[in-house]
């Protein structure tokens, strides 16, 4: 069922809203007449996207500069990016990981609970899945995540049930599957550093500012022999945020649900897209597989259609790539 934005709080804090899929939402948000108060420590996040309420810089383990930032600002409800999420980092370097993605989770909830406040809608992942044992990829598999990162996010969702059951946490957990694109109005857009995310990597390639891409495994059991991912527009990502606050505002029960559109590309669909927007082909170089990359992940998303109203409207790969690649562009001539 569509919940109406309006019902939505009117100031919201957004940990990690300088990064990608936060500012996105920080723009949804706005748009529905909301104010995101951004909290971010900006080591990777981006001072230029924060552009539709204030900053406020820090980290979430500091406890008490979130609670004051809560209080001075009068939010009352949380969004929360705010993760490290480069899969290969969290597997040599996962005391990074634990302590960003799960103890400066928990300071983050403690300093809500200190202030009144009991409305979070968090940043989740379909890596807590791991290898899915079918699809598409429905809420009540088994969590089995083959990695760091797929780990701390299983953890907090755990920590979020707890703290439902014990002091009245009313939250959703968004399990994101392959975030893309960018703002149609480029306004803001994709800016990691590093890059690994094949669309991004794909374009410049296409462009020339970078080496070919690496085609990571030609062998699975895939119609084209490439790994196959549901892309989902990173604007459909950042109103699915909206809708579940909404819903928890309207007193909804805590909800875990995957957003992706059910539809997955290979590789080579998506360099086609990229050759079809462009009119350029992408130099690419056959490699390896990348251990523990599961040949097909897609999601069935039924669940968050029927409790948010989940409608993707720009995840058609061309609208994707179209976005994307006109943002590359932008960032190009400045």
């Amino acid at each position: 069922m569509l919940v109406a934005p309006m019902t939505t709080p009117r100031k919201v804090l957004v940990a990690g809203g300088a990064g990608y899929v936060g500012s996105h939402t920080c723009k949804a948000l706005h748009e529905a007449g909301v104010t995101p108060v951004t909290y971010d420590d900006l080591s990777a996040g981006h001072r230029e996207l924060v552009r539709w309420g204030p900053l406020v810089e820090g980290n979430l383990a500091d406890t008490e500069r979130v609670r004051a930032a809560l209080r001075e600002h009068g939010c009352d409800a949380v969004v929360h990016f705010a993760a490290f999420a480069y899969v290969g980092e969290s597997v040599v370097a996962p005391r990074k990981y634990v302590r960003n993605n799960v103890c400066n989770t928990v300071s983050l909830l403690d300093a809500m609970l200190d202030e009144g406040v009991r409305t979070l809608v968090f940043s989740s992942t379909c890596a807590v899945y791991g290898v899915p044992k079918e699809l598409p990829i429905h809420e009540g598999l088994p969590l089995a995540p083959i990695n760091p990162y797929g780990e701390t996010k299983r953890y907090v969702e755990d920590i979020l049930r707890a703290y439902h059951r014990a002091y009245d946490l009313r939250f959703t957990a968004l399990r994101y599957f392959n975030a893309a694109g960018a703002d149609p109005a480029l306004e803001i857009g994709e800016l990691h550093d590093p890059e690994t995310h094949l669309i991004p990597l794909a374009i410049d390639a296409a462009l020339g500012r970078r080496p070919p891409v690496q085609v990571l495994g030609t062998d699975y059991d895939t119609p084209d022999g490439t790994a196959v991912r549901d892309y989902v527009h990173v604007t459909d990502l950042a109103q699915a945020h909206v809708q579940a606050l909404a819903r928890l505002r309207g007193g909804a029960e805590p909800l875990v649900a995957n957003l992706g559109t059910g539809r997955g590309h290979s590789v080579r669909e998506v360099f086609a897209a990229i050759e079809r927007v462009l009119g350029v082909p992408v130099p690419h170089v056959n490699a390896p597989r990348r251990a523990g990359d599961p040949a097909t992940l897609v999601a069935d998303a039924k669940l968050a259609r029927a409790e948010l109203g989940f409608a993707p409207s720009h995840s058609s790969i061309d609208t994707i790539v179209d976005t994307a690649a006109r943002w590359a562009k932008t960032r190009a001539t400045g």
